[in-house]
């Protein structure tokens, strides 16, 4: 397992990976994420699990004996973390490393969402998509590198999150946002750029 890199971790699916660039073994990946929670157990705890379960969830399609191999390790996955901890991150979701969960009760990500390094998400926060016409589920936001979620925010639909933005707590981000934006609101708009 410590050969793996992060395109193995992160995502299995042949595109390209969110952390561009870097190649780091599922240790450094780990090491990343506990450094970004030190002062948070919880978070520490939840990273370790969604990262161990990824490494299953992801198989699904291409190596469907390793994925069947660790559905008890998924199952427990998510009775802990989603019934348990009250956070929903499937083990599926596309997140670079680093991710830092501060008070993560009520937290929902899209497992179709992607999330860059070092990103920051807070309590209450919903990164999800727009239901279409049809009733089938939309495209789910990506976000940049280094990108702040203020708590009770709501990031939704086809949209993309540049590197370095702050989205203040209570925002409604619908449309794209550039780099180093600081958005808040209801829809979110432009405050200035850092």
């Amino acid at each position: 397992m410590t050969s793996l890199d992060v395109q193995s971790v992160i995502s299995d699916n042949g595109t390209d990976s969110i952390d561009r660039g870097h190649s780091l073994s599922f240790w450094e990946v780990i090491r990343r994420d506990q450094r970004a929670n030190r002062i948070n157990p919880k978070g520490q705890l939840v990273l370790l699990a969604f990262r161990l379960s990824h490494i299953f969830a992801t198989r699904k399609d291409t190596n469907r004996l390793l994925w069947f191999a660790g559905l008890p390790i998924m199952i427990l996955y998510r009775l802990f973390v989603e019934w348990i901890l009250c956070i929903e991150l499937p083990a599926k979701t596309d997140i670079g490393p680093g991710l830092k969960l501060d008070h993560g009760h009520a937290l929902v990500v899209n497992d179709h969402a992607r999330v860059g390094s070092d990103c920051t998400l807070r309590h209450c926060t919903t990164i999800g998509c727009k239901v279409l016409p049809s009733g089938e589920q939309g495209p789910s936001p990506t976000l940049g590198d280094r990108v702040d979620v203020g708590s009770n925010a709501v990031i939704l639909g086809d949209i993309s999150i540049g590197n370095d933005v702050v989205i203040g707590a209570g925002s409604v981000v619908i449309r794209d946002v550039p780099d180093r934006a600081v958005v808040a609101g209801n829809p979110a708009s432009i405050r200035h750029y850092r």
